[in-house]
């Protein structure tokens, strides 16, 4: 897996999966590390890893919503590696989260010391797969890996909540129009569609807890993304993937319309543009079923 790209530079870095990539969301990890091997990027799996918290955590005791990612950063800086990356955008949200405070508070410094019997500071990088593909690795440089180009698909490039906000802390692309996914999307050939929700909220971990929220979130999304003329929408976080394929089917019936928008994540769609065959992307793997559009645009 490990090579050296045309300028030179290895890129290498510790993976997170985090839970959901290694359960209802496999098909994003299988996706992401296909990805990675197409473009020599080596993702080394923290091992013995744990849970981040996401979204439990931080909503039942504070501590443990900063002491679980830093266990995994602890992991990380004991690899000896410098950064890490993630594909989820809750993953990515809570470890974006944790080191920020380990970085510049001292009470928090001190209180998490005392849980895990171990000092952290801040000294690993948090990095989304998104962001590394972008702007370490380059556009210019994918554009050149490109074998298959997309052309004739349209995409609603979908960023959801936790990818750029809050900016004082993900300091990751525009928060209010972002624009990496949009650009790495358009160098695999397709196009990535103008459209006003890319930032809106789709529910996300209410799925469960308040359905009804959800399913009107959520079928806004679709709904202009659809009008905006796409052909799928591109993800990067498995809870909107989650509410926006699985609830898709429901949020049909309960709004009567007919919406059969595949979404698929960002790492499928390049991973074909290089060549990848769809059975190692997980495509198979979706309840909105993307093969037939994708048939149709002759990119299968």
């Amino acid at each position: 897996m490990e090579s050296i790209i045309a300028d030179k530079k290895t890129f290498k870095y510790a993976y997170f999966p985090g839970c959901s990539l290694k359960s209802t969301s496999k098909e994003y990890d299988i996706s992401a590390r296909e990805v990675a091997s197409s473009l020599g990027v080596i993702l080394k799996e923290i091992p013995d890893w744990t849970c981040c918290g996401a979204t439990p955590a931080h909503l039942t005791m504070h501590i443990l919503s900063i002491g679980l990612p830093v266990k995994i950063l602890l992991q990380v800086k004991e690899m000896g590696i410098s950064e890490v990356v993630t594909c989820c955008a809750a993953c990515f949200s809570r470890l974006k989260f944790a080191n920020d405070i380990m970085s510049k508070d001292q009470l928090h410094r001190e209180m998490v010391s005392r849980v895990l019997s171990k000092k952290y500071e801040g000294e690993v990088s948090v990095r989304h797969f998104l962001d590394v593909l972008v702007n370490e690795y380059g556009i210019e440089s994918i554009s050149k890996k490109i074998v298959k180009p997309l052309k004739g698909l349209k995409v609603a490039c979908y960023y959801g909540c936790l990818l750029v906000r809050p900016p004082e802390v993900t300091k990751f692309d525009d928060s209010e129009d972002p624009h990496f996914m949009d650009d790495l999307i358009n160098v695999t050939g397709a196009e990535a569609i103008s459209w006003p929700y890319k930032t809106e909220c789709c529910g996300a971990s209410h799925s469960l807890s308040n359905t009804e929220i959800v399913l009107r979130l959520s079928n806004d999304i679709l709904r202009f993304a659809k009008e905006s003329g796409a052909d799928v929408v591109a993800v990067a976080c498995p809870m909107c993937q989650s509410n926006l394929d699985l609830r898709q089917g429901e949020i049909e019936k309960r709004y009567e319309t007919k919406i059969n928008l595949p979404v698929l994540y960002f790492t499928q769609l390049l991973g074909l543009a290089l060549g990848a065959e769809s059975k190692n992307l997980g495509l198979n793997m979706h309840l909105v079923n993307p093969f037939k559009i994708l048939q149709e645009k002759g990119l299968l």
